[in-house]
C-alpha cells in the first residue's frame, strides 16, 4: 500500500538525520495515515478510505461533500 492519503495527497517527504558530528545520512518523514469509515449521506453508503490525520480533522469540519469541492477547485 502507498503511503499516500487519498483525499489530501499528502505523501512521504525525504530529509536528513544529522548527528552532532555533523554528518547527514538519508531519511523518510512518513504522513500519519489512518483508516476511517465514513458515512456518505448523497450516496448512502460507507466508504473505507486511506488519510492523514489532518484530512480527517478538516474531514470532521467541513463534511466530505465540501471537503471534495474544495480540493478539486485547487
Amino acid at each position: 500500500m502507498s503511503k499516500k492519503c487519498q483525499l489530501t495527497g499528502k505523501t512521504v517527504m525525504y530529509g536528513n538525520n544529522v548527528s552532532h558530528a555533523n554528518n547527514k545520512t538519508r531519511r523518510r518523514f512518513l504522513p500519519n495515515l489512518q483508516k476511517k469509515r465514513i458515512w456518505i449521506a448523497e450516496e448512502n453508503r460507507f466508504v473505507t478510505l486511506r488519510i492523514s490525520t489532518r484530512a480527517m480533522r478538516t474531514l470532521d469540519k467541513l463534511g466530505y461533500t465540501a471537503m471534495m469541492k474544495e480540493l478539486s477547485k485547487a
